[in-house]
């Protein structure tokens, strides 16, 4: 019976323009692009009443002009929203309660504060069969991301109690379904928990695992939570899918795949660890050999790496998340490395609140541990190690090719964030606060005082209409390069955006293979 619905201003943000090359005589495309520092957009949520006709906007007044309103949550009996509001900082939210008929304000039913920063990823979900009891998932209160049971009159006890981030999946009112990394941070394991609610609140009972096979499951639960579907694979398993009852008892088999790789030449695959920079953590990674592996023998490296927030590149899948060019170089003679390291997901706040500040610091301290871990194997090349990364990863492959150019010889950088303060707003102050309250973070982390120090073969691949990354980096970093008088290779792709697509992504792979093959 109603709609709710964002409507954005966006007259204060200034405009980027992007140039469309298919026009006869050129044309320039604008696009509102609020960066780190400037002006940013305010954003009003609006509700339209489908039987009146008539719209409301929420008074949602918290926080000023520039604050986030995300994860719209409405109640089941459609009489309020809950909304998420996040200030400009986004060190201060508040969950509030607002009337849907007519916007105003009920109340606040909880607060969170962080001196670095909140990042509010999911809704709320309702119990079932109640419009006042909710889940709510937060890494803010214990550093992990875990389950509360919630009031909306106010009132939170923690539902999952675990040193490790948790999803959720799924409720009956009685059950609560939720995966969790606590097995280990590479693995994916169900769990359900029961909930008991009485006149003195609610009860839970013990965590039960559901799955126990290694590996990662991804679960999809029926509407009625009476089955769920398990499908999972390993390192050394193909995909198994199972239809399960919500005990975690199996009915039948569904799939059980083939090995779909034989084929294919594929090389070996191992997992292992190593310590993060600090010694306080052990980062995940998957090391690829080259075909006819020959321990006597030394192979060059490349280490693809992404690094950055909302990623995790190494799991306990069949083949261990690789992406297939990865075997592609590995089947040409490449030892291919790939780490995970503090800032990305999936290991608790601390280790991905690392970053804070200093975006690109502990990650590539993490990732040279790594390669210091590599750099001791008898069968490696020191002198011939090479890094490539796209976007995040592109800003990590320039950081470390100008960083450590005593061990990176070759890179290819994709679509590259060279100075966070070019970045968008949302993004770039979460991770970096504002620069003016952080001006020594903005000029450690900017890779335009880097220009003059490469040494190696770089290669920059960039979309000529991005508007994500835009054009100013990399072209930015080239200039650099040439008031320095240093050399670097660039290859823009016309009319591609933030990545390259669709047919034209084969050029961009053997563009980048030919590289490596050439040079390194």
């Amino acid at each position: 019976t109603k709609v709710a619905f964002y409507r954005k201003d966006e007259s204060k943000v200034t405009s980027f323009p992007l140039l469309d090359i298919t026009t006869r005589t050129g044309s320039l495309m604008e696009i509102k692009y609020p960066m780190a520092g400037m002006d940013s957009e305010n954003v009003q949520l609006g509700i339209y009443d489908l039987e009146s006709g008539k719209t409301v906007y929420v008074k949602a007044e918290d926080f000023g002009y520039d604050r986030y309103l995300t994860n719209i949550t409405w109640t089941p009996d459609a009489s309020k929203v809950l909304i998420q509001v996040l200030d400009r900082s986004q060190k201060h939210l508040k969950l509030n309660a607002y009337d849907a008929a007519t916007g105003e304000f009920i109340r606040t039913i909880l607060t969170e504060d962080n001196d670095r920063y909140i990042e509010p990823q999911d809704p709320v979900w309702f119990l079932k069969g109640s419009n006042d009891t909710f889940i709510y998932r937060t890494d803010n209160r214990d550093g992990f991301r875990n389950l509360y049971l919630c009031n909306i009159e106010g009132g939170l006890q923690r539902l999952t109690c675990t040193d490790a981030d948790v999803t959720y999946v799924a409720n009956d009112g009685k059950y609560v379904w939720y995966t969790s990394a606590e097995v280990s941070p590479v693995e994916n394991h169900l769990f359900r928990i029961r909930v008991k609610k009485n006149a003195a609140g609610c009860k839970f009972g013990k965590p039960e695992r559901l799955t126990h096979e290694s590996g990662w499951h991804e679960i999809r639960m029926s509407p009625d939570c009476r089955h769920f579907t398990d499908s999972w694979s390993s390192l050394t398993t193909p995909r198994v899918t199972d239809l399960c009852t919500s005990d975690g008892k199996t009915v039948r088999n569904i799939l059980t795949a083939a090995d779909p790789t034989l084929d294919h030449a594929y090389t070996e695959i191992t997992l292992g660890t190593v310590k993060s920079a600090d010694g306080r953590f052990d980062n995940y990674y998957r090391l690829i050999k080259p075909k006819d592996f020959d321990p006597s023998r030394k192979y060059p490296v490349i280490v693809y790496v992404y690094g950055g927030p909302h990623s995790q590149m190494v799991r306990n899948t069949f083949t261990g998340e690789l992406r297939r060019w990865e075997m592609y170089m590995a089947q040409r003679g490449y030892l291919v490395y790939v780490q995970d390291n503090r800032g990305t997901q999936n290991r608790g706040a601390e280790f991905e609140k690392a970053i804070h500040r200093q975006c690109g610091q502990a990650e590539m301290a993490d990732q040279m541990e790594g390669v210091k871990m590599l750099m001791q194997l008898p069968y490696v090349d020191k002198d011939r190690i090479g890094v490539h990364g796209w976007s995040y990863g592109g800003f990590m492959t320039i950081s470390l090719i100008t960083n450590y150019p005593e061990i990176f010889k070759v890179a290819v950088a994709g679509g590259p964030v060279i100075d966070w303060k070019w970045y968008e707003v949302m993004y770039g102050e979460r991770y970096m606060d504002h620069p003016d309250v952080n001006p020594e973070g903005y000029a450690l982390t900017s890779l335009i005082n880097k220009a003059k120090d490469l040494k190696g073969k770089l290669l920059i691949c960039q979309g000529a209409i991005d508007p994500v990354v835009l054009w100013e980096h990399s072209l930015s970093f080239v200039r650099e390069c040439v008031k320095n008088n240093v050399q670097v290779d660039y290859f823009p792709y016309p009319c591609h955006e933030h990545n390259v697509s669709g047919k034209d992504r084969v050029h961009l792979h053997d563009k980048i293979s030919m590289y490596f093959e050439d040079y390194l």
